[in-house]
Order: structure tokens, then sequence, then C-alpha cells
């Protein structure tokens, strides 16, 4: 303080004809006592009189208190007379409240700077399982308090926090140390200051607790006292936070040319700084000694002694500078009071510019808590709203040398002046960790999920403590400890690991598959079969037109029934490949028409045998029902109605192809959706009506005389499609997809190649292996002797 003072009265800019002194107080660290003096400093007297001011000549500002219980009874007191008041230490973050401390500032940051900073630290590293001991006062209370609320915003867990300091008894703190050693954080925050933690260390000493992390708050980052090889192999590796380091140009060569009390009379504290820096005595008349003792002259060579002093050239200089910045601030802030002639309603004086001597401390304060300026070591100096300065931490790392001790190596830097994100500054190469490696040593309590994995919390634990499950159905992660998964779009599905979202195969019949190739063939087989066999039974036809067998059937049904049949397998082939509109809207109503043609033929040829037979009786008048106008008539009025279903459905909702996600997961189903079920079903329901109406038709007339008889093989035609479409329904309904499909394909090559067998096949096998039965005279033997 007193160099800096020398240093503002020598400058003639700053404050030019201007002297500033300083006055002592001594509070012995008291709270009484700081009360006492700071309303002698109020009164101007040495006695101290409540809300009396009774000397003009008062301080205009007070420099302190160092220790924040302190700051905090005086900052109350002063703020009522908005007298300003600039600590250099007490650091408590309560003393920001403008409302209860409205006139006090200071050049050190609060606690809660350097608990956003450590909670930065902890982020940075990527630990989010911490434990934290705190001391018992307002500095470890209060500031422990502010760095949980940080911990948490950023995502981090406490593993426990305990309390210790003065007045914790030893039971207590060996609590504390089986904690410390039984939990699985291994980084642990110490908020505290070194005098009350040596007890916890000689614990854990004892315990053989080692590779713990220790993050110092600023109260102990650099203590000399636990920098000793006794605890060096437990805290290498300790990373903290302490203000950042300034050389104070001039200040080390202002220190050595102090002289003793013949040179410097005024200064009361010189001799007692002459005793302990060269560790001698000054003679009195009272003064005993031996031959042992040194006494002092006042002639020594205080640099030479200091140059000697290998501590001297590592002396922290950081207090040294929140102190000397304060001192500056008042400075600036009489300075722009005395040279603004620029008053507003708020800094109205009762004196002229350039009047010094009825300068008042409160109007020392407004300027103050508005100053900004760069001192002459070229940094700014400023307060924020709530009379704290700019935030600027060196982050240390202790290493171990070669002597055992500890050595403070600044591997980083803490700045709020710097960008947001640059804020935090940090040469990971540079760390020395106590686990002897370069890699950052994890501390979690659980490992992280990695993508298509999320993270499921344990019950009654923190958020940090939690197990890995996989993403459910249609969800996947895509990031490292991921909380939620995300929904795949209906047209994507997760990968096998779940991590991303790829395009759903697309289902449906393939020509080129294997069901696909296998339904293809069979159909192209059997078309080309019944293509064949209509030219073959047709030729045949021909050829053995005259024959008795070929007379006994109506060759015009059977033509249009073979050409039905080569048709029907055809229209198979609708089914198979992907849906497309042309496709949807045939398939299904070309397959009802053309198997109505076919059953109608059938019907058709059942009735006439039913005519035929009538028509012989004697008297019969059923002769003129034998033409073949009346299959033609059937046939058309059978086929009008299927036709009439078909049209009503088109008209009122035609099929058409859809993608289905629904239907199978993982897939998308190409399919045609037949839009109205009600017409669907009509179509078939009438289909299945007609081939029943044509069953029990030839199931009646199945014992009528062979010359004319086709019914049983109508019968069991009629009774194969029956059967397959009975059991087509159930099998149908109950399959999804491609599969669906392919059951609607197999009945239709199914119920075809019934009625191509049972209807076809025996009259082909007497025409060409057993002429000798394809006579009119073996045919009326045989159903001569039926009828008998």
């Amino acid at each position: 303080m007193v160099y800096a003072i020398e240093e503002i009265n020598a400058n003639d800019v700053l404050l030019p004809n201007i002297t500033l002194g300083f006055q002592l107080f001594d509070n012995c660290a008291h709270m009484s006592r700081a009360l006492w003096e700071t309303f002698i400093a109020l009164t101007g007297e040495d006695n101290a009189i409540p809300n009396y001011q009774c000397n003009e000549k008062v301080p205009l500002a007070i420099i302190g208190d160092p220790i924040s219980l302190l700051s905090i009874a005086m900052a109350a007191l002063l703020g009522v007379y908005r007298y300003p008041q600039v600590s250099y230490a007490a650091s408590v973050n309560a003393l920001s409240n403008r409302l209860l401390y409205p006139s006090f500032l200071r050049t050190v940051p609060g606690d809660d700077k350097q608990s956003k900073a450590l909670a930065k630290l902890v982020s940075f590293m990527g630990w989010k399982w911490v434990g934290l001991l705190s001391l018992n006062n307002d500095y470890g209370i209060l500031g422990s308090q502010i760095l949980k609320e940080e911990l948490q915003k950023l995502g981090v867990c406490i593993a426990y926090h305990e309390i210790f300091g003065q007045g914790t008894s030893l039971a207590k703190l060996q609590v504390i140390a089986n904690i410390i050693i039984q939990s699985s954080a291994k980084v642990v925050i110490l908020f505290s200051r070194d005098p009350h933690i040596y007890q916890m260390l000689e614990l854990l000493l004892v315990k053989k607790d080692v590779e713990r992390i220790w993050l110092a708050s600023n109260g102990w980052s650099n203590s000399p006292v636990l920098s000793i090889t006794r605890y060096s192999h437990l805290l290498v590796g300790t990373i903290g936070f302490i203000l950042h380091d300034i050389e104070m140009l001039g200040f080390k060569e202002f220190l050595l040319g102090l002289r003793p009390a013949a040179l410097l009379p005024q200064d009361i504290f010189i001799e007692k700084f002459w005793e302990l820096v060269l560790g001698c005595r000054w003679p009195s008349g009272d003064s005993s000694g031996d031959n042992t003792t040194l006494w002092c002259t006042g002639e020594e060579k205080l640099k030479s002694y200091m140059n000697s002093k290998s501590d001297y050239n590592d002396y922290d200089f950081r207090m040294p500078y929140l102190i000397y910045s304060a001192v500056y601030s008042v400075a600036h802030a009489i300075h722009n009071l005395i040279f603004s002639c620029a008053l507003d309603q708020e800094s109205i004086t009762s004196h002229k510019c350039g009047e010094v001597t009825k300068i008042k401390p409160w109007q020392v304060f407004y300027h103050l808590k508005r100053v900004n300026f760069k001192n002459r070591i070229g940094e700014e100096m400023f307060f924020d709203a709530n009379g704290n300065p700019p935030t600027d931490y060196d982050l240390l790392n202790w290493h171990r040398v070669s002597d055992g001790g500890i050595k403070f190596v600044t591997i980083g830097r803490y700045n709020l002046l710097q960008d947001e994100k640059n804020e935090l500054s940090i040469n990971i190469t540079a760390i020395q960790w106590i686990t002897g490696g370069k890699e950052v040593p994890n501390s979690v309590c659980s490992e992280s999920c990695p993508p298509g994995l999320r993270k499921a919390s344990r019950e009654g634990q923190p958020m940090c403590c939690y197990d890995c499950v996989s993403c459910s159905e249609g969800e996947i992660s895509n990031q490292t400890d991921s909380s939620n998964c995300l929904l795949c779009s209906s047209e994507t599905w997760p990968n096998t690991i779940k991590t991303m979202c790829l395009p759903k195969d697309i289902e449906f019949l393939s020509f080129w598959e294997p069901l696909g190739i296998t339904l293809t063939s069979t159909v192209i087989f059997c078309s080309f079969t019944t293509f064949r066999g209509t030219l073959s039974v047709l030729c045949i036809f021909i050829k053995y037109k005259d024959t008795a067998i070929v007379k006994a059937n109506n060759s015009d049904l059977t033509y249009c029934l073979l050409v039905s049949l080569f048709l029907s397998f055809l229209c198979s082939l609708l089914f198979i490949g992907e849906p497309k509109r042309l496709t949807c809207l045939l398939r299904q109503a070309a397959f009802g028409i053309i198997f109505v043609i076919c059953v109608s033929c059938i019907f058709a040829k059942t009735l006439m045998v039913v005519i035929a037979f009538r028509a012989t009786k004697p008297g019969s008048n059923m002769r003129k029902w034998l033409g073949p106008k009346v299959p033609a008539v059937v046939i058309l009025i059978c086929t009008f109605i299927q036709v009439l279903i078909c049209v009503s459905w088109f008209l009122c909702c035609p099929p058409f192809p859809e993608k289905n996600v629904k239907i199978k997961t993982g897939v998308i189903i190409s399919q045609c959706h037949e839009c109205s079920d009600v017409l669907l079903w009509s179509m078939l329901g009438y289909m299945a009506f007609l081939a029943c109406v044509s069953f029990i038709v030839a199931f009646l007339a199945r014992n009528l005389p062979d010359s004319f008889n086709e019914a049983k093989w109508i019968t069991f035609s009629m009774l194969i499609f029956l059967s397959v479409w009975i059991s087509f329904v159930p099998a149908y309904l109950s399959t999804q997809g491609k599969f669906m499909v392919a059951v609607e394909v197999f009945g239709i090559m199914s119920s075809s190649g019934g009625i191509l067998s049972c209807f076809f096949f025996p009259k082909c096998y007497i025409i060409l292996l057993r002429p000798d039965r394809n006579t009119r005279e073996s045919l009326l033997v045989k159903g001569t002797s039926q009828k008998t």
C-alpha cells in the first residue's frame, strides 16, 4: 500500500498537486474491535461517537478488511453512510449483495467465481462423479453450495459432501477418511484453507489411500506447507485455481530500497521488517544477549542478502497486487471526481472543480464503482454491478520433483474477459497426473453408454449412476450417453446395433425371389399345359367329333371352360411383382370374373345334363331347352352379375398400391389396398355361392345314366374347388405381406388345376386309351345296366 501511494504521489498526471496519505487501524482480527475502529474512522477522532463526524478530515475510503467475517460487519455499517470500502482478500460471496452492502467493493474475485471455475474444470476434464469436502465456515459452506449448483447445471454428480474444520472430532475425521477411500469417485474437490487440512491428510496417509485427484480451491492451491515431501505422493497431480500472477514492476526494488528508522522515521514497521528479514535484533537500553546474538546496525546490505535467498525470487506477489489495485482504484475515483465537471443529479457537490478540501466519501464512492482503467502494468481494472473485479485465475498443477517435494506449475488460465468458449484454457499435456499416465484419468459412477444404448437411471441413486439399456424397437441413439432414443421415421428402421436409421426393406412377391420364381414357373407351366391341353382337346374333339363321348359333351361349353381355365392360370401373374396401380386395379377383378366364367360353364354343363336326362322321358317338354342358347344365357347372366359387382367396386373405391409400415416390423410391405372389403368379399362370396350351387346340382345328378352323365366329375371338380377356397379363407386371413399374395396365387392354381384334372383327364383317357368304350353302344349298354 505504501508503495502504491508513493507511486501515485509521484505521478503528476493522476493526482497533480495532491498528496495521498493513509491512516492505519488495527482491529486485531476481532469483531468488536473492527467495528470500533470503523466508528473511529467515521468520527474523525480517536474516540468513536456513532453518527457523528467531529473532524472534516476523515479518510475518503477504507482499504480492507482481509477477513470476510470482519468485512461483512464493517460493510453493513459503512453501507449506511455510502462510505466506500475496498477489500483485497474478503472473498465470501455474500458481500456481492448490493442491498445489504451497497458501498462494498473488492479487488479479489468472489468465491462464486472460483466455484464456477472449479465446476468448469470438472466438466472440461469429463469427470461426472466427484467427492466434495468443505470447511465448516462461510468460506467453505457458501463456496461449496455454489459449486454444487454449478456442477448440477453441468450434469456432474456429487458422490458425497462432507464438512469439517475447527471443532471437528477425530472420530468424525476418520469417518470422512473412510468415505473418501471407499468411494468410487477418483476426484475430490477440497474447498478449504490449508491450516484445516493437515489432520485429514494424516489420516489418509495412515490408510495409504492413493491415486485420488485433488482439486484445490484458492485457499490452499499453492500452499507451501503442504508441498513438502511428506504429502507429495498423496497430493502430486493436484490441480487448483490461484489468482493470476502479475509481476509488479519496481516492487522488488522498492522493498530492497527500504532503510531503518534513521532514514524513514515516520515508518513504524521498518524496524520490525528489518529484524524479520535479516534475523537480527535492534539494541536497546534493556536489551540482553549473548555472543551468538546478531545485532542490527541499519547498515546491512539488504539487496545482497535477498538475492542469496532462493525463495525470495519465487515470492508470490498476488496479494500485494490486490492491495496495489485497491489503492489505485481509489486514486482514479478521486481523479474522476476532481476532473469531471459534467455533474449530473446524483453527483452534485458543494465544491467547485478543483476544490479538494471538501470531497466527501460518498462522492468518492459514486466514482469508485464506475472506475475503469489500465494500470502501469497494463492490466485492466474495473468493478461490475456487484462490486467485483475482473475474474482472472491461473491453473496450477502440483509436480513432484526429484527431491520428493512439490513444484507448482502453471498449466492454464481462467479469464472471464475472454470469450465464453475460451474462458478456460488448459495445456493437458503439461499436467502431471498422480496415476503417472498421460491420459486424463476417469471418474464416473457408470461407464459411458455407447451409441445404440441409452441411460436408464438407477432407482434411489444420482443421475450419474445408471445402466445402459438397448433402445426400444424402432429407436436409435447415435451419441454416447444418450438419455433418450430417437424414433426412426415410418420409412426407416434401425440397423442391427441401433446407431442409425436405414431405409426399410420393401417386401413384395417378386418374380426373382425363390418363392416368386417357383410360383411363376408353376403358373407358366400350368398355363402352357392348359393352352396345349386346350389345343389338344380341341384337336381331339374335332378329330373324334363323331364319337359318342364327344357328342355327349357340349363342345362349345368345353372350349369356353378350357379358355377360362387358361386365363385363370395367367391371371395369377398379376399377383406377382411389385404392385402398380394397373395391376392392383385388375388382378382381383380379373380373377373374380374369369373364375365366375369357369364356374358358370360348369354350372351350365351340369344344368344341361339334368335337362338332357329329363328330356328323354316320354312326353317331356324339356327338349326345347336342349339347344346352345340355354348355356350361353346361363354363362352371360352369371358373369354379368360378377361384372356388375366389379364395376361398382371400381366406381365406389378402386384398389390402389400402398406402402404398409405397420404389418411387419422393420419392413415396408408393398401391397394393393383393396379399399372396400365389403365389395371384395361380395365378389368372392358370389363366386363361392355359384360354386356351391354347381356342386349341389352336380351332386344330385351324380346317379344319372352314364351315357349323358358328367355330373360325378363335376361333383369332384367342385368339391376340390370348394375345398381349396374354404381352406384359403383362414390361410389368407392369417398371413401377411407377400405370403398372403402367395396363398391367393396357390389357391387360384390349385382350384384351376383341380377343375382341369377332374373334368378333362377322364374324357381324354377314354378317347385316347380306351377307344372301345368311346362308342354309342358301349355307353347305351352301360347306361341301361345302370338304369336296371
